[in-house]
C-alpha cells in the first residue's frame, strides 16, 4: 500500500451495491474493498440512523482503519412510501411481483429510491451522504441487470428503461447510490485524517 493511498471498506453482503460502489471509487482514485460482515440494521424510518449505525456497528466488528455502510429505500407515492426503509424486508416477502399487485388498480405511479451512505473510522470521524433518484413503477418487470426492484424502476431519465436494463455504468449516471458515494467521496478525498 502506498501512504497516500486511500482505503475505504465497504461493510457489505450484496455484491451489486459493491460492485457499483466501486465504480464510483475508481472514478475518485479511490480504492474500495468489500468488508463482508452480516450488516447490523436497527429498525427506524430513517435511513441516516439506520446506516450510521450500521457503519459504527461495522467499524467495531472489524480492525480497519475505515468503513462505510449504505442502506437504501424504494418509496412508492400511492402506497404512502411503502416499502420505504423496509425494501429489502419487502423484497424478500412480496418481490417486484407483490409491488405490482398493490399498484394494479392504481394509475399514480411515481416513486424514488433514496440512499444513506455512512462513514466511520478510527479517529471517531463519522459522516453521513445521501442521494435520490426519482422515477416511477413500471407496468411489468423488465430487464435482467441489477438486483432488488430494479426491474420495476423507471428513473425519470434514461429513456423510458428500468435500471435492470442498464449497465452499471449507466445506472451510475442517475442511481441514488452513485449520488450519495459521489458525496461521500469527494468528501473523504479531502477531509480524511492520514494513515499513520
Amino acid at each position: 500500500m502506498k501512504d497516500d493511498e486511500l482505503i475505504v471498506c465497504f461493510a457489505t453482503k450484496n455484491e451489486g451495491k459493491y460492485h457499483e460502489a466501486a465504480c464510483v471509487a475508481a472514478e475518485f482514485g479511490i480504492t474500495i474493498t468489500q468488508l463482508s460482515l452480516e450488516k447490523h440494521e436497527i429498525q427506524s424510518d430513517d435511513l441516516r440512523i439506520i446506516a450510521s449505525v450500521a457503519a459504527q456497528h461495522a467499524f467495531q466488528a472489524s480492525s480497519v482503519e475505515r468503513v462505510v455502510a449504505e442502506d437504501a429505500g424504494f418509496f412508492v407515492e400511492a402506497l404512502n412510501g411503502f416499502p420505504g426503509p423496509y425494501s429489502a424486508y419487502a423484497y424478500r416477502k412480496i418481490g417486484v411481483d407483490g409491488i405490482l399487485k398493490l399498484l394494479q388498480v392504481n394509475d399514480r405511479r411515481n416513486a424514488f429510491f433514496a440512499s444513506a451512505v455512512a462513514y466511520y473510522d478510527k479517529w471517531k470521524c463519522s459522516a453521513c451522504f445521501e442521494g435520490t433518484v426519482q422515477g416511477r413503477v413500471s407496468l411489468l418487470p423488465k430487464g435482467l441487470l441489477g438486483f432488488g426492484f430494479d426491474p420495476i424502476f423507471i428513473p425519470c431519465e434514461g429513456g423510458g428503461r428500468t435500471f435492470a436494463e442498464m449497465e452499471t455504468s449507466e445506472k451510475n449516471k442517475f442511481s441514488h447510490r452513485a449520488q450519495a458515494f459521489s458525496k461521500f467521496f469527494k468528501w473523504i478525498k479531502t477531509n480524511h485524517p492520514h494513515n499513520d
